[in-house]
C-alpha cells in the first residue's frame, strides 16, 4: 500500500511554510508569519512522515516499525520547537533586526514596522531633505537631533547654524543648534517643517529619531522585539 497523493501535498505544504518565511509581512488568523511558517512546516513534514511510516510496513513490520520511531522522534521536535514558537520569533526578529540594519516594512494598515536589534535599540532608515540617512529610534528625545557631520548634506551650512542650546548626551553636555527640517521620511511616512537640533562634531554617535516626529503620528508602540509606526492618514501599501 502506498500513498502517492500524500507527498506532494507534504510538500506543497513546505514550500508555502517557505514563502511565508521569506515574504510574509502581516500576520494571518492572528499568527505571525514565522509562526505561520512553521505550522504549515510542520503539517508538511508530518504527511511526508505518515507515507513513509505506511510504505515501511508494506515493505516489512521492521521497516515499519523503524521508520515509525523515526518519524515519532522528529514529529516530538516538531512539536517542541513550535511550542516554542515565541521564543524562535524573538530570536529571529533580533537577527532580523542586526543582518538587515534599518530595514523597515508596511502592513496593508500603513504602519512601519520595524525589528528590534541585538544592543536592545531600533535603527531606521529615513531620508532628510532627500538625503538617505539613519536614525535611532529614542522617545526621550524631545526633538529629531542630527549629528554635524552629515549636517551639510541636509543642506545645513555650517555658518548658518548657532549652538545656542544645551543638550544632555552620553558623553555629557554639549552645544546643539535648531534648525527646521523641510522634508523628514521613515519608510513611508513623511513629515514637513520638523524642528530639530544639529549637535556640534563628535557629540552623538546616531541620529536620534525624537518626538517632534513622533509626536506627529497617530501612535507608535514597541510590541516585543517589535517598533510600529502609525501615521495619521493610512497609506496604502503597494
Amino acid at each position: 500500500m502506498s500513498m502517492p497523493g500524500i507527498r506532494p501535498l507534504g510538500g506543497a505544504l513546505l514550500a508555502a511554510g517557505l514563502l511565508v518565511a521569506t515574504m510574509g509581512e502581516t500576520p494571518v488568523a492572528s499568527l505571525q508569519p514565522t509562526q505561520l511558517a512553521l505550522l504549515l512546516g510542520l503539517f508538511g513534514c508530518s504527511l511526508y512522515m505518515a507515507a513513509a511510516i505506511v510504505d515501511g510496513f508494506s515493505r516489512h513490520w521492521t521497516h515499519g516499525i523503524e521508520t515509525l520511531a523515526v518519524s515519532g522522534g522528529l514529529l516530538i521536535a516538531g512539536l517542541v520547537t513550535y511550542s516554542a514558537r515565541d521564543d524562535l520569533q524573538m530570536v529571529l526578529d533580533r537577527a532580523i533586526g542586526d543582518i538587515a540594519d534599518g530595514r523597515a516594512v508596511m502592513t496593508d494598515k500603513g504602519e512601519i514596522v520595524a525589528a528590534k536589534r541585538s544592543d536592545g535599540s531600533f535603527l531606521l532608515n529615513g531620508r532628510v531633505n532627500g538625503h538617505e540617512t539613519r536614525f535611532v529610534f529614542d522617545t526621550g528625545a524631545s526633538t529629531v537631533v542630527l549629528r554635524a557631520e552629515h549636517a551639510a548634506d541636509f543642506g545645513f551650512k555650517d555658518d548658518d547654524l548657532n549652538f545656542s542650546i544645551p543638550v544632555a548626551t552620553a558623553n555629557g553636555i554639549a552645544m546643539a543648534a535648531p534648525v527646521i527640517i523641510g522634508s523628514l521620511t521613515i519608510g513611508s511616512i513623511t513629515e514637513r517643517n520638523v524642528h530639530a537640533l544639529v549637535t556640534r562634531s563628535g557629540a552623538l554617535h546616531a541620529n536620534l529619531l525624537g518626538m517632534t516626529f513622533l509626536e506627529r503620528l497617530t501612535s507608535y508602540e514597541v510590541r516585543g522585539n517589535r517598533l510600529i509606526l502609525r501615521p495619521k492618514e493610512p497609506i496604502p501599501a503597494g
